[in-house]
């Protein structure tokens, strides 16, 4: 029987999207199979990983469960450019945020993966950026102690 067949009548979208956060969670608890769990008092370097990948994996069997009993609909076209705009953001933040700051590589990364939405609006964009940089600020590096330059130097 092929995957065509199996999907008949069922919404491949959702289906899809299930699977995909299933076999992400599983690849994340593989991957993370060596490191310690601990217990919720004093947790171990694997606690917060392995939690959000069951997390991720339970999310992704509802979704999987849920498009079963839903009407067909088919996939659309793939568009790749969110994909690549999204890319590009999370590696930006990733290579500026040693060098350039907190500041400038979260700005990078919400300015740019805010484009890969056809519907953002500047204004939005504007506005989002500067609560979720001045929020992530005060949280990962004056709250959490996150290692990382705040601004350039």
């Amino acid at each position: 029987m092929s995957i065509k067949s199996a999907t008949k009548g069922r919404d491949s979208p959702d289906i899809l999207a299930g699977c995909v956060m299933i076999f992400l969670g599983a690849l994340g608890l593989w991957a993370g199979r060596d490191l310690s769990f601990g217990t919720p008092a004093m947790m171990g370097p694997g606690f917060l990983p392995r939690s959000l990948c069951v997390i991720i994996a339970l999310i992704g069997a509802v979704v999987l469960i849920k498009a079963l009993t839903k009407p067909h609909e088919a996939l659309d076209a793939i568009n790749p450019k969110p994909l690549i705009i999204l890319v590009v953001g999370i590696a930006g933040f990733a290579f500026a945020a040693e060098s350039l700051g907190f500041v400038i590589a979260t700005t990078w990364l919400l300015v740019v993966g805010s484009l890969a939405d056809p519907e953002s609006r500047w204004r939005e964009i504007f506005i989002s950026t500067a609560v979720l940089t001045t929020l992530g600020a005060l949280l990962f590096i004056y709250g959490l102690g996150v290692q990382m330059p705040i601004w350039p130097l």
